[in-house]
């Protein structure tokens, strides 16, 4: 049983949280999730005990509600940060466990939140950077240094193009980046990418493979793997 008189939410209120979750379990209330998120999530990336304490009652609530799925992802993608919360994050093992199941079962179903819901797998399976960096590929953009000569690289992916840029003065240099095939790709790269495919997603499966696949840095002409670099500078140490 979970103790509220110790669960601080992001508000820094204990009795909010229960009643809130008490009602949209009920039924669902739009402006009670309007609340639960803000007091659970604040400023984008900042937690409380009662987000974790209440991870639990939004998985249940998960396989029926799409705002169950997108709050506890919320609060997943932001598992990594300094939040103060280890030991409840850890009494979340089952819930979590839980959740990669509805979530995975929700996606081959090719939901209209599907993007929502593999952020939130990601961060299911501790892959914090790329949950908090997708953004469906229509226009996304990470910034690299290139691993050379060490210049800032602009990534973009989407509907604008798939290149590398950099910027001297008023002038821009870009060049085509080079997508993985299926067949090159591991590890994590793979598996978004056959769960992408699996599930008909497209866009998302090309994003990713331009995302796991080579670019030339503009500036000195050298070819490095963009995940690579990204999850170098953004992957956050696990305590």
């Amino acid at each position: 049983m979970v103790n509220w008189a110790q669960m601080r939410d992001c508000r820094f209120d204990v009795d909010r949280v229960p009643e809130l979750l008490e009602r949209v379990e009920r039924q669902d209330e739009p402006e009670a999730w309007k609340e639960l998120g803000w007091r659970l999530v604040l400023e984008h990336d900042l937690l409380s005990p009662a987000s974790f304490a209440a991870l639990p009652r939004l998985v249940r609530l998960a396989q029926r509600s799409a705002e169950a799925r997108g709050l506890a992802g919320k609060i997943l993608e932001r598992a990594a940060g300094q939040h103060g919360c280890d030991a409840l994050l850890a009494d979340c093992a089952d819930a979590i466990k839980e959740f990669r199941e509805v979530l995975d079962r929700h996606l081959r179903s090719r939901p209209a939140d599907y993007l929502v819901s593999f952020r939130a797998l990601l961060a299911v399976e501790e892959e914090y950077h790329w949950a908090n960096a997708l953004e469906g590929f229509t226009d996304d953009i990470i910034c690299v240094d290139c691993p050379h000569c060490g210049v800032g690289v602009t990534i973009a992916i989407g509907g604008f193009g798939c290149y590398s840029e950099v910027r001297d003065g008023d002038e821009e240099f870009r060049r085509d980046l080079r997508p993985a095939a299926a067949e090159e790709l591991t590890g994590t790269g793979r598996w978004m990418h056959e769960m992408t495919v699996r599930d008909g997603q497209e866009a998302l499966a090309n994003g990713i493979a331009h995302l796991f696949g080579k670019a030339e840095c503009p500036r000195c002409a050298s070819v490095f793997t963009v995940a690579d670099e990204y999850t170098s500078a953004n992957r956050p140490v696990m305590r």
